[in-house]
């Protein structure tokens, strides 16, 4: 397979995993292009690459910056900016997981806490259900935040070595 061949495919790739992660099909193909090229891009480079709109890629440029997945970085002698992403894919996977949870899980935990304070007679087969089925669902949750917690703090040969021994 060809370079170009094989970009192509990748930024493809990449772009309908993003969807699948709750993120749009162009976000994810700017920062499929941006972690696979060697030197940082400007917008109108990238434009040209995904053959998008300046808006398109200005509006996604910028939330990739707000995940932590992008940076701007300075080009000696260029007035345009310039955009780079992070190589370490274990530095991208947790500040996904650290985005995903602050955008996500955080607000729904902050819900499920709420609704379990609901009101109403407890011998009541409503009431009762739905207690029951939050507090499933918050133990379902905490126990989740835990789990990211502990990813996003880890050592990547730790976490590695720990995956290895659960799935033996």
């Amino acid at each position: 397979m060809k370079l170009a061949e094989a970009k192509a495919q990748f930024l493809q790739s990449w772009g309908s995993l993003g969807a699948q992660w709750g993120i749009n099909r162009t976000m994810a193909q700017i920062h499929a292009l941006l972690l696979i090229m060697p030197d940082p891009l400007s917008a109108d480079e990238i434009m040209q690459e995904l053959n998008i709109s300046r808006g398109n890629t200005n509006m996604n440029v910028r939330e990739l910056i707000n995940w932590g997945l992008v940076e701007k970085v300075l080009v000696p002698g260029e007035r345009r900016e310039f955009f780079t992403a992070e190589k370490d894919i274990w530095k991208v996977a947790t500040h996904i997981a650290r985005e995903r949870k602050k955008r996500e899980l955080d607000p729904i935990m902050k819900t499920l806490n709420q609704l379990q304070e609901v009101e109403g007679d407890q011998k009541d087969k409503y009431v009762k259900s739905f207690r029951e089925s939050i507090q499933n669902i918050n133990r379902f949750a905490h126990q989740t935040d835990k789990t990211l917690n502990a990813f996003t703090k880890a050592e990547e040969n730790w976490f590695y070595n720990t995956l290895v021994k659960v799935f033996k």
